[in-house]
């Protein structure tokens, strides 16, 4: 557990985003010389002239502080405590517990100001994924803080923070309360979803297309529908809940495949599903099928600002090969997850694809990360999914 000991000082020209609340200290601020101090210690931040700023977690990165709170208070298990519940308050008022729709992102990093802490909840089993050394050395407190927040509903506390820590030698995946099988089945808008923590990728779903999957709910009805980068075929399984009469899931992957198949099976949909396992980018330059509805979901093109140029070209490519090959009339939903890439450049990088494809597109809706992943006001960043709904002439 981390104690609220440390003193770091910024540069007197270095506080202007901190007093904008902004949750991130870079290194480059800092004048103290922060080589005596801990990874995940919690730290005071104060001006040059020694006044209160902030406290948080620090740790030996270009990101050197991760803000908790910007008042004088100690980072302990009431803190915790109140963080957290007000998070689950947040998602009760939005229905998220419900029987018919229990999945959801119950801690959000900066956006629950938790900066470093992500917790995904499904039908009663939290899964913790830490970001930051100092939400990990923390993870007694945020355990206890759960039990407290969740009561009763709490069947399971999982630890899932190897892959975002990989320089921390020390960190052991496994559950922290209780203990459930996997898969586990929870729901998402009336759809059984059979999510493994344990095997699958982050934390054994995509919760952020929640909404974005009922939206292709209104559209999917008599419809054939293409989804591709299916993962565990969320997408699919809407479009074929709501009448599809032919659902297509699309996936490099093997195994996720499977993982789609299982899905389909447990909701009983078999009959209009067909899966392919293939390159997307490859599969969409020639489509055998009239598609009426077109889902691009891929995985983050760039995670860096050094990337961002390859992979607007990436999505280009992609959308133009969809917008080509779309039957007339015919809709794309597609996305893009690269916190790098903003709603305005992806939007031209798509209005881009529809002239090198040569046709014309309407923007139906502009889409974007679902209410339980909230966004801070003074953390821009946080803002990382952006989609569109088009119609292709």
């Amino acid at each position: 557990m981390s104690e609220n000991k440390g003193v770091i000082q910024l540069f007197k020209h270095k506080t202007e985003s901190v007093k904008r609340n902004h949750p991130w200290i870079f290194s480059g601020a800092i004048h103290t010389n922060t080589e005596d101090l801990n990874d995940g210690q919690v730290v005071t931040v104060t001006d040059n002239k020694g006044n209160f700023l902030a406290r948080g977690h620090f740790q030996h990165a270009t990101i050197a502080v991760r803000v908790l709170t910007f008042s004088d208070q100690p980072i302990d298990q009431e803190f915790f405590n109140k963080k957290i519940l007000n998070a689950v308050e947040l998602r009760r008022k939005m229905d998220l517990f419900s029987l018919d729709n229990n999945i959801c992102r119950l801690i959000h990093g900066e956006g629950d100001s938790l900066p470093g802490l992500i917790i995904d909840y499904y039908n009663g089993a939290a899964v913790i994924q830490c970001h930051s050394y100092g939400m990990y050395d923390s993870i007694t407190l945020i355990s206890e803080a759960l039990k407290n927040a969740l009561g009763n509903s709490l069947k399971a506390i999982y630890s899932k923070s190897s892959d975002t820590l990989p320089g921390r030698t020390e960190t052991e995946d496994g559950y922290l309360y209780g203990e459930v099988e996997t898969p586990f089945i929870a729901q998402e808008h009336g759809i059984n979803l059979s999510i493994d923590w344990i095997k699958g990728q982050k934390t054994g779903f995509f919760v952020d297309q929640r909404e974005n999957r009922k939206l292709l709910g209104k559209y999917a009805h008599a419809k054939k529908v293409l989804n591709t980068f299916c993962y565990s075929g969320g997408f699919s399984l809407t479009a074929l809940q709501n009448g599809a009469t032919l659902v297509h899931s699309l996936d490099s992957s093997k195994k996720a495949i499977e993982l789609t198949e299982t899905n389909v099976a447990l909701n009983q949909f078999d009959g209009q599903h067909g899966s392919i396992v293939a390159d997307a980018m490859d599969y969409m330059k020639e489509l055998n099928e009239d598609y009426d509805i077109i889902v691009l979901d891929p995985p983050a093109f760039a995670k860096h600002r050094d990337k961002r140029h390859k992979a607007i070209q990436g999505y280009k490519r992609l959308n133009a090969h969809a917008i080509r090959q779309i039957k007339p009339g015919g809709i794309i939903f597609t996305f893009s997850c690269s916190q790098v890439v903003d709603k305005y450049l992806f939007n031209n990088t798509i209005i881009a694809a529809a002239i090198e494809a040569g046709r014309n597109v309407k923007i139906l809706e502009q889409l974007h990360q679902p209410a339980d992943h909230p966004i801070n006001a003074f953390h821009p960043e946080g803002e990382y999914l952006k989609g569109l709904v088009i119609q292709v002439d």
